[in-house]
């Protein structure tokens, strides 16, 4: 069995926002040299994700609707956890929604994924560094 770790450091300029990581991910499967196996992509911060879906532009701009009308920002008040001085609770029920990590099986050297799926990374508190842990097993 083969173990293969790398960080990857995503800065999205915007409070909110996705990002396709999947030609990122696939790079490092094939530096990994795994043929059969498992690749775990998990946001490191608890208010980012990491989600399979549709890179479809509109399925993105529901997410973002969808998500500021179940979690909405402002009034920020509204939360007890901003009361410690922070204006990101709803950051942290967005990242519970969306998941905090995807596994995808990995055969002949690459992703196995069904039709459309794509990896993305989601921020919910921007404007700053953060980072996605890769961790690929298998042989």
């Amino acid at each position: 069995m083969n173990s293969f770790t790398e960080y990857l450091t995503f800065n999205v300029e915007a409070r909110r926002g996705f990002v396709n990581i999947t030609p990122d991910i696939r790079k490092l499967v094939t530096k990994s040299k795994v043929k059969e196996g498992l690749c775990l992509v998990n946001a490191m911060h608890i208010t980012a994700s990491v989600f399979i879906n549709d890179n479809e532009g509109g399925l993105l701009h529901d997410y973002e609707k969808w998500l500021e009308e179940l979690a909405p920002h402002a009034p920020v008040d509204q939360y007890r956890h901003n009361d410690t001085g922070e204006d990101n609770a709803d950051a942290h029920l967005k990242r519970q929604v969306m998941g905090r990590e995807v596994v995808i099986a990995i055969t002949n050297s690459e992703l196995d994924f069904g039709p459309w799926e794509q990896i993305f990374y989601g921020e919910f508190d921007g404007k700053r560094p953060k980072r996605v842990l890769v961790k690929i097993i298998g042989e």
